[in-house]
């Protein structure tokens, strides 16, 4: 199982396990967090990368993860991912870069994924 698999694998555990323990409100919050990033004026691909950019900023490991996947799902290019990481270094500041070396790391087997299966030939 690769790391993709692994990460969204333990994210639908952990949100079924937070889910049956949610209020109104948590189900609510999750609801609209996963409606945001839904087709709409803005293309899903440009919602995720915003998402990338401002989890970049904000240093959130398993945000940036979710988002450069979803970006990367949603048609996004390797060059459209790096540019996005590139804003999000400039606003964000040096903190950024481990998070964006990770990132960088997930793109490359992102691509070497879909290279091996034929998927973005």
């Amino acid at each position: 199982m690769g790391r993709r698999e692994e990460f969204f694998a333990e994210r639908e555990r952990l949100t079924a396990l937070t889910l049956k323990r949610a209020n109104l409100v948590t189900k609510r919050f999750f609801a609209l967090d996963g409606a945001a990033y839904d087709e709409g004026a803005l293309p899903r691909v440009t919602k995720e990368l915003l998402g990338l950019v401002a989890s970049l900023v904000l240093r959130c490991d398993d945000c940036i993860t979710y988002h450069v996947v979803g970006a990367w799902e949603a048609g996004a290019t390797g060059d459209q991912l790096m540019e996005a990481m590139s804003v999000a270094l400039v606003v964000g500041g040096s903190i950024v870069i481990p998070h964006l070396r990770r990132a960088a790391a997930l793109l490359d087997e992102l691509e070497a994924d879909d290279e091996a299966s034929g998927d973005r030939a």
